[in-house]
């Protein structure tokens, strides 16, 4: 069982940065594909940005492309999406999720943390 938990929402203003953590419960989960997912009121989850274990396969959705940065530190479990020029469409919340491999579908990822809210005021 492997366990994900979010950390760095808040509250900040249009043009501001936020970095997100997610940290892993077992070193096997950081042999994991890791995906950063955000849902929005009324809109469907949408994956932003996903890294594999060796950094080799590295996504972005356009939205978030020059913005988000995404990196993760293995010896520490944890994965960090680095989020600047933040809009008010980022509004939303974040999950960081596990799959075997990369995937941008929700179902590929067997293993959810609880979430964290990101409110961008503008």
């Amino acid at each position: 069982q492997v366990q994900l938990v979010e950390s760095g929402g808040g509250l900040v203003q249009a043009g501001g940065s936020l970095r997100l953590s997610c940290a892993a419960s077992t070193r096997t989960a950081t042999t994991y594909y890791i995906g950063w997912f955000r849902q929005a009121p009324g809109k469907e989850r949408e994956l932003v940005a996903g890294i594999s274990w060796s950094d080799t396969v590295i996504y972005y959705i356009d939205s978030v492309k020059g913005r988000f940065t995404i990196s993760r530190d293995n010896a520490k479990n944890m994965v960090y999406p680095q989020m600047t020029s933040l809009k008010f469409e980022d509004t939303a919340v974040y999950y960081c999720a596990s799959a075997r491999g990369p995937s941008l579908k929700s179902k590929d990822y067997a293993y959810w943390g609880q979430g964290t809210q990101v409110t961008v005021s503008s």
